[in-house]
């Protein structure tokens, strides 16, 4: 009896032992791993790159819109084939584009170290809404520049860059908003990228910045802009004749000096006042220039006009918490500028000149034109003081309302003005030279006036509706008014398929719809 239980009692001791050991040798369940961890430093959204001690957010969004009447985005149909009314225009165009954003932020003994960028896939109606052949497929001379629009085709496409830049230690490197642009940009409440009457740069341009922050919310900005793919409209050069809405030809020079911008700004509770100040250098290639500012032989030894400075300045103001709702505010800019017209005249992307038709009771008459030449300057040999500087000066604003967390409105509207110096019957100012090359050679009415001077205005409102967190539909009805100068009527040859005939000038206005859907990530 005590073999057997001794036998018993030594077999389980064995088995014991055996199971000891088979669990050692058992993989033991290892502590998660944290590969994502939030990043609570820069607000939400924000985690940090695993294995490095660098946030980073990833955001952005899809939009998809359509314009009625007008070009990609809100355009009003104010030039080209929508401001003919010509059967080459496209009735309705549409755009659908992801905007991708990256924001990277490290904590360092200097302070933050930012990168931020932002690429936008997106596909357009194809050359951004006309089918004119000659827009498609210019002539080789005096070709225009390639158009993003072009590569719509079928499964096409473009990537447009935005924002690119680092920050470190107050100064800002890369692709941004200059510091002249107000903190709104041109969107002081409407969808559409085309709202004149100030300075625009949500596109951003590549500068230098440093911001100083004085406390209680009021800092100063300095920065140097590249000026030569946004900042410019045109130098004219008189001396090579005028088309049927023109006076000469486009012959700014190259880059010989950066924007040099700055701004002081107060943001509290109640809103923001921003002032701001440009300086802009303009420069001219030469006095003699072949059609269409084509440089030729004689070009180099005709000498040139010496550089002249011009500028601008911008006072914004915005004005929250208003007792018409939660939310509800009011934003205004007004701006002057002096050789620096895009600070007036300006969109998100270029800065566009105007010629527009329309119908006419004038007896005779084939219809109506309205235009307005947008330049920076005006030259030609023989000018004793060089280079003649173009005045310009606009308001824009909106009031935004909120009806419930849910539906919210914006009416907004701007005016605007260009001015070429001078009188009509002195040859030596701006505007007395520009009418002299534009009336050259023309057969014009008994009452005919000539006035290079325009000014503009746009009027409209937006409704949206947010039916879920970040996710808007819209809806915006826009009016655009120009309000030309020159007077009687003149036998004209308008860009085909326009006739040869008689045109009275004549005021001119058009009316869009956009309608869009918005996901923001």
């Amino acid at each position: 009896m005590k073999m057997v239980k001794s036998l018993i009692l030594g077999s389980a001791a064995g088995l014991i032992a055996m199971s000891g050991a088979q669990a050692a040798d058992l993989p033991v369940k290892a502590k998660a791993v944290e590969y994502v961890r939030i990043c609570s430093l820069y607000g939400a959204g924000f985690w940090y790159i695993p294995g490095t001690d660098t946030c980073i957010k990833l955001g952005g969004y899809v939009r998809i819109d359509t314009t009625f009447n007008g070009s990609t985005y809100g355009g009003p149909a104010w030039s080209g084939d929508l401001g003919q009314g010509n059967r080459y225009r496209d009735y309705f165009v549409s755009r659908s584009r992801m905007a991708l954003t990256v924001d990277t932020r490290t904590a360092t003994e200097y302070g933050v170290v930012r990168t931020f960028g932002q690429g936008d896939f997106q596909f357009d109606n194809f050359n951004n809404g006309t089918r004119n052949p000659n827009s498609v497929t210019p002539p080789p001379a005096g070709a225009p520049a390639f158009n993003s629009t072009q590569l719509s085709t079928a499964g096409g496409g473009y990537v447009a860059v935005e924002m690119v830049f680092i920050q470190f230690a107050g100064f800002t490197f890369g692709k941004s908003a200059s510091a002249y642009a107000t903190p709104w940009n041109g969107y002081p409440g409407n969808n559409n990228s085309f709202l004149m009457g100030g300075p625009d740069y949500v596109t951003g341009v590549n500068n230098i910045q440093y911001t100083a922050q004085f406390g209680n919310g009021v800092s100063a900005t300095i920065g140097l802009d590249d000026p030569t793919v946004f900042n410019r409209t045109s130098v004219l050069n008189l001396s090579t004749g005028g088309g049927f809405a023109t006076a000469g030809s486009n012959a700014y020079g190259g880059t010989h000096v950066p924007d040099i911008v700055g701004n002081l700004r107060v943001d509290q509770a109640w809103g923001l006042f921003q002032i701001s100040g440009m300086l802009h250098n303009v420069t001219a290639s030469y006095n003699t220039l072949g059609a269409g500012g084509v440089p030729n032989n004689l070009s180099e030894i005709s000498g040139h006009p010496e550089d002249k400075w011009g500028g601008a300045v911008t006072a914004a103001l915005q004005i929250k918490n208003l007792p018409t709702g939660a939310g509800d505010d009011f934003k205004i800019d007004a701006t002057y500028s002096h050789g620096a017209t895009k600070a007036v005249v300006s969109t998100s992307s270029g800065s566009p000149s105007f010629v527009m038709f329309g119908s006419t009771g004038l007896a005779g008459g084939y219809q109506s034109v309205g235009f307005g030449q947008t330049a920076d300057a005006v030259y030609r040999p023989g000018f004793t003081d060089g280079i003649k500087l173009v005045d310009a000066w606009g308001v824009r604003g909106a009031f935004n309302h909120n009806w419930d967390p849910y539906w919210s409105t914006s009416l907004w509207g701007s005016y605007g003005s260009v001015r070429y110096g001078g009188s009509v019957l002195d040859g030596t100012s701006a505007k007395g030279a520009w009418c002299a090359v534009y009336t050259a050679g023309k057969a014009v009415s008994a009452n005919y006036s000539c006035n290079p001077d325009f000014n503009f205005a746009q009027v409209g409102v937006v409704t949206r509706w947010t039916p879920v967190k970040n996710l808007t539909f819209s809806a915006e009805v826009g009016a655009f008014f120009l309000d030309q100068k020159m007077g009687g009527s003149a036998t004209l040859t308008p860009t085909a398929p326009k006739p040869t005939a008689v045109y009275e000038f004549k005021d001119q206005s058009t009316v869009f719809l956009n309608v869009r859907a918005q996901r923001n990530f």
